[in-house]
Order: structure tokens, then C-alpha cells, then sequence
């Protein structure tokens, strides 16, 4: 059996892209990346004969889910993640460790400041995705 090729997700990285199409600015300090899942709608197709009366289905739209970031919070003026909310879309590249890349277009839907204590500051922003993702 061959050794695993398995990987930890160290060094991955989340861009946004720049006002050069094609460039992506990495976000500072990333510490968690859920990317986006993938899903399909189930459409049913029943009808007053279908076999043994059991319901039948057939493949609908499919969908992107949204993709979350969890980041250490370093307050800025000209913080990238306001930006992004503020341009209502973009696009988003995550680059694996291996160097594969999963880029989507979409928005950010919530770009959420974490609760202030003694511990380090957080922040988290979801980005929903339009259309399909591109693993490349």
C-alpha cells in the first residue's frame, strides 16, 4: 500500500483579487479557511404513476456554499475586508499547500468583528460564491 499523500493545511492562503485581474492580495494573518462546499438540489418529479409509489427525483441546480475565514484582527483604516463588503463582488482565490487553487466569484456576505477580551483579537468573514468554483 502506498504511502499517503494526506497534508495539513499549513501555509494555505486566501486572496482577494487586486485591481490587476488575475492577482490576488493574500488577507494578513488567516488562522482558519473553510472553503466553499459543494451541493445540488434534489427536484421532484412525482407523478401519479411512478413506480410502487415511491416519490422520484431528479438532479437540480447546483451550488456553491459559502466559504469562511477566521483571522487575527489587526485594526486597520484601510482594513481589506471592508473594502471587499463594500464592493458587493470580487473574486477569491484559496491556494493549497500543494499549490492547487480554488478560485470563486461572489461577495462577502458577513465580515464579523469577534468579541474584545484578554485574548487575541478575531475576526471572521464569509464569502458567498456565484457561479462555479475553479479548482485548478
Amino acid at each position: 500500500m502506498p504511502a499517503s499523500a494526506a497534508d495539513i493545511g499549513f501555509t494555505t492562503t486566501f486572496g482577494i483579487e487586486s485591481a490587476t485581474p488575475g492577482t490576488y492580495t493574500l488577507v494578513a494573518e488567516v488562522t482558519k479557511i473553510t472553503p466553499p462546499g459543494f451541493s445540488r438540489e434534489a427536484v421532484e418529479v412525482t407523478h401519479l404513476n411512478s413506480p410502487d409509489r415511491f416519490a422520484e427525483f431528479i438532479a437540480g441546480m447546483n451550488k456553491a456554499g459559502p466559504a469562511t475565514i477566521v483571522l487575527n484582527l489587526v485594526p486597520s483604516a484601510t482594513d481589506a475586508l471592508v473594502t471587499a463588503f463594500l464592493a458587493t463582488s470580487g473574486s477569491y482565490q484559496i491556494t493549497f499547500p500543494n499549490a492547487v487553487t480554488l478560485t470563486f466569484s461572489g461577495f462577502v456576505l458577513t465580515y464579523e468583528l469577534d468579541e474584545l477580551s484578554e485574548e487575541a483579537m478575531t475576526a471572521t468573514a464569509t464569502f458567498q460564491p456565484s457561479g462555479k468554483p475553479v479548482l485548478a
